[in-house]
């Protein structure tokens, strides 16, 4: 029985796409990349500044991939994400709540 040239390309393919390297620890700040959201980890930042430093701070304790400010009154997506952290301010950019999603 004759394999295919086709036939070895496609199994080499799929074993090298088997082998491939896992995503970096971090994120292009060099910070730990996250994964699940714990919003109990994080609670700690209510009453801070929502700076950049914080909210950073807050998303890396938190274990989020990824943070947002939710501005009173601004027009948010509603599909949940295990892996957002969502930092809820006042008008004057100052955290109310913590939550993921």
């Amino acid at each position: 029985m004759r394999i295919s040239p086709l036939w070895t390309a496609l199994a080499a393919t799929l074993l090298a796409a088997g082998c491939s390297t896992p995503a970096p620890a971090t994120g292009p700040t060099g910070a730990p990349r996250g994964d699940l959201c714990n919003a109990q980890a994080a609670q700690s930042f209510v009453g801070q500044n929502s700076t950049a430093k914080v909210v950073e701070a807050a998303r890396v304790k938190s274990g989020a991939l990824m943070a947002r400010i939710l501005r009173p009154g601004q027009m948010v997506t509603k599909e949940f994400d295990a892996q957002r952290l969502n930092l809820e301010v006042d008008a004057n950019g100052r955290i109310v709540a913590v939550r993921c999603g």
